[in-house]
C-alpha cells in the first residue's frame, strides 16, 4: 500500500473510534437523565387533581376534582372513581399555594 492510502485508513480508522465514543457517551447521559426523571413527576398517588373548566363545562371546581389512584410508566393516571387513562394537559395546573 502507499503512505498516503494508509494515512488515508488510518485517519477514517480514528474518526470511527471518535464517533463511537461519542456514540457510547451521549447514550450513557441520556440513560442516566432517565433514571433522575423517576423521582419527578406531576402526580402521585392519593394527590387530588382537578379536571380543566373547558373538559366539563357547567360542573363546579368539587365536581372535577378526582384523587389519583395510579401513576402510570408513560406519565398518565388512573383516577378514582374516573375511568380511563388521563394526561396532565387535561388538568389545571398545581399551584402549591401560589396566587
Amino acid at each position: 500500500m502507499k503512505k498516503r492510502t494508509k494515512r488515508l485508513l488510518g485517519g477514517l480508522t480514528l474518526a470511527a473510534g471518535a464517533l463511537g465514543l461519542a456514540g457510547a457517551y451521549l447514550t450513557r447521559k441520556k440513560v442516566v437523565s432517565d433514571e433522575k426523571r423517576v423521582g419527578d413527576v406531576w402526580a402521585r398517588p392519593g394527590m387530588a387533581v382537578t379536571f380543566r373548566a373547558e373538559l366539563m363545562p357547567g360542573r363546579e371546581r368539587e365536581e372535577r376534582t378526582y384523587h389519583v389512584k395510579e401513576l402510570l410508566k408513560n406519565g398518565r393516571v388512573l383516577l378514582e372513581g374516573f375511568e380511563g387513562e388521563h394526561v396532565e394537559k387535561g388538568f389545571e395546573p398545581l399551584n402549591f399555594g401560589v396566587r
